[in-house]
């Protein structure tokens, strides 16, 4: 293999060889027959296509008439001042700009469009090649006007898809607007959901029909850049919270939680306790509950977790302050004990109020001796009295006890099984 390089050397255009007096006769013809060709090409496209709507523009001509003729004059032109046909002719601008926005907004696909364009093409080149014919342009330089059409069809398409992928943001961007709307309005806690107000409209301005329950999720980032899970069109979502909320309509319908599961993989966050539409803030207090809950290292992290799954701890755990005081006052006789023996009580306590059995069954249940619990049980009446009788002490004592168990300020037995 030789180390010489080559340097790439652009082909000859065919039209380099074309007497400039013929090509300007070319172009004279074309240029004249524009307008009439235009109008063959919206006439056969109305025929093959009449789903496509006729929009006027500001003088009352059709929008498509004067695209396709600004496209076939600028394509014209193109060859008139060029020697050869190296370069892309200058698309028009706006108008095939506005033609991909206005089938992005009417919710169509370009497919149509782009083979609307295929047909304009064909049926100028078809024109073209007969005016070629008659000015006796050579074959060599015709084909390469047909290369040409079409790469010209690609920027028209490009123009095309730009307009079509901004009137997507745009769409995109007021339906996550309407829908933050949407979600405010649901979650506050004045909101009563009669179906005449405010919500149901916002709701119809989103294609969202109103569920009979939701379920509200509170979600904790993986990463601050995350991508945002793929809930589906039925979840609302807002990703614009530092902690995303997303509003789960009928949750218990069937193969909602599988997907969910799916689309949270890798997030955290916890999805409150399905409840009527009207009630749907109590839902998101349940779950914020619980997101709170997590960070303080009280319920497992790294998942998305079910409120309904972890019922105890939110009853116990979220009133810390009553909880706290109630402590103060029924296990005041423990303030007597040293700190590792009034814990080894408390956990015997707890165990015999959970239990109701004897000493074997408590003593299983803690991994200890019999004999040791009949010694701790001794000394817990010593210091209760006839109080640990009481019904309703023993549900006040055992309520403090759970909730010290929870926080893990107390053992778990089942830990040790």
């Amino acid at each position: 293999m030789s180390a010489a390089r080559s340097s790439a050397v652009p082909a000859r255009s065919a039209w380099h060889d074309v007497p400039r007096p013929q090509i300007r006769r070319f172009t004279a013809i074309a240029m004249a027959e524009a307008p009439g060709l235009a109008e063959e090409i919206l006439r056969e496209i109305r025929r093959e296509y009449p789903q496509v709507p006729v929009v006027l523009d500001e003088s009352g001509e059709p929008m498509a008439l004067v695209g396709i003729r600004r496209a076939i004059e600028a394509f014209v032109r193109h060859l008139e001042q060029a020697e050869n046909l190296a370069g892309r002719p200058t698309v028009p601008p706006d108008v095939f700009h506005q033609f991909g926005r206005g089938e992005g907004l009417h919710g169509r696909s370009l497919d149509s469009l782009q083979a609307i364009y295929r047909m304009g093409v064909r049926l100028a080149w078809r024109r073209l090649a007969d005016i070629g014919q008659r000015v006796q342009i050579p074959p060599p330089a015709m084909y390469e006007l047909v290369d040409a059409g079409y790469e010209y069809l690609d920027g028209l398409v490009d123009q095309s898809v730009r307009g079509y992928a901004e009137a997507a943001a745009r769409q995109a961007g007021e339906r996550l607007r309407l829908q933050r709307r949407l979600m405010e309005l649901l979650l506050t806690e004045h909101h009563r959901g009669d179906p005449g107000d405010a919500l149901a409209e916002r709701a119809a301005r989103i294609g969202w029909p109103l569920p009979g329950r939701v379920a509200v999720g509170v979600l904790l980032r993986p990463a601050r850049e995350a991508v945002a899970p793929a809930v589906g069109q039925g979840v609302l979502l807002d990703m614009e919270y530092e902690q995303p909320r997303m509003v789960v309509p009928e949750p218990d319908a069937a193969g909602r939680p599988e997907l969910l599961h799916r689309a949270l993989t890798g997030w955290a966050g916890a999805i409150g306790p399905p409840v009527p539409l009207a009630h749907a803030a109590k839902s998101l207090r349940w779950a914020e509950a619980t997101v709170g809950l997590m960070e303080r290292g009280l319920l497992p992290a790294g998942e998305v977790l079910y409120c309904t799954e972890h019922t105890q701890a939110l009853v116990l755990l979220q009133p810390e302050e009553l909880i706290d005081d109630l402590a103060l006052r029924c296990l005041g006789p423990l303030s007597h004990c040293g700190p590792t023996h009034g814990r080894r009580l408390a956990e015997t306590l707890l165990a015999w109020l959970e239990t109701r059995g004897g000493a074997p069954e408590v003593a299983a249940r803690l991994g200890v001796h019999p004999q040791t619990v009949r010694y701790r049980l001794r000394q817990i009446r010593e210091l209760w009295g006839d109080e640990i009788d009481d019904p309703d002490r023993r549900f006040e004592l055992e309520l403090v006890l759970r909730a010290q168990r929870l926080r893990g300020e107390l053992g778990d037995p089942r830990s040790r099984r």
